[in-house]
């Protein structure tokens, strides 16, 4: 019998990564997800922004970030210039301050076409699982440990699946637009 198991964790795997991948687009409101992908060097060590400061949203537009080493302040503000984040840094000696500016509708649009573009890589992500799956299900056939109508069944549950988790990657795209789109 043919295990569509696997293939579907795959699948579900690809939509997480893109949902990880959704929190750290920033869209006017202050979230701490934002500089989840941020590591700075702690004894030599890259690690992330939360295992060397506190992370605190003070207001709907502002993070308050606080190492705990008052030397780490410097390395901080480093890492966040050097990201992709957009945001500059305000150091007050103690901690530093990110104000998240509105979005122009210029930007809003922007980044509603990096989320399609992220959307459609993890579609193709799921696609390829559906190939890899289809293409287990035919070596299987061709070793007789399943029979030509257990393949058709197989290769139909298979498209069914790829096509309900394509419509949750359209349903997770269209509600991060919407929140892009939000004024």
């Amino acid at each position: 019998m043919f295990e569509l198991k696997p293939f579907e964790e795959r699948m579900k795997k690809s939509i997480s990564v893109l949902e990880e991948d959704f929190a750290t687009i920033r869209v006017g409101r202050a979230s701490a997800k934002v500089l989840d992908k941020i590591t700075v060097p702690y004894y030599g060590t890259p690690t992330n922004l939360e295992g060397v400061a506190t992370i605190k949203a003070t207001d709907a537009r502002t993070l308050v970030i606080t190492p705990w080493e008052a030397s780490m302040v410097k390395e901080i503000e480093k890492a966040i210039l050097a990201s992709d984040v957009g945001i500059t840094p305000t150091n007050d000696g103690k901690c530093i301050r990110l104000s998240f500016p509105a979005l122009t509708e210029e930007r809003r649009k922007e980044l509603t076409k990096k989320t399609a573009k992220m959307g459609e890589e993890c579609k193709v992500a799921i696609r390829n699982v559906r190939r890899d799956a289809n293409d287990a299900a035919k070596k299987m056939q061709k070793a007789s440990e399943i029979t030509e109508d257990d393949l058709k069944a197989a290769e139909k549950n298979i498209q069914d699946l790829t096509d309900k988790l394509i419509k949750e990657v359209d349903a997770v795209i269209a509600r991060k637009d919407k929140e892009i789109m939000e004024i």
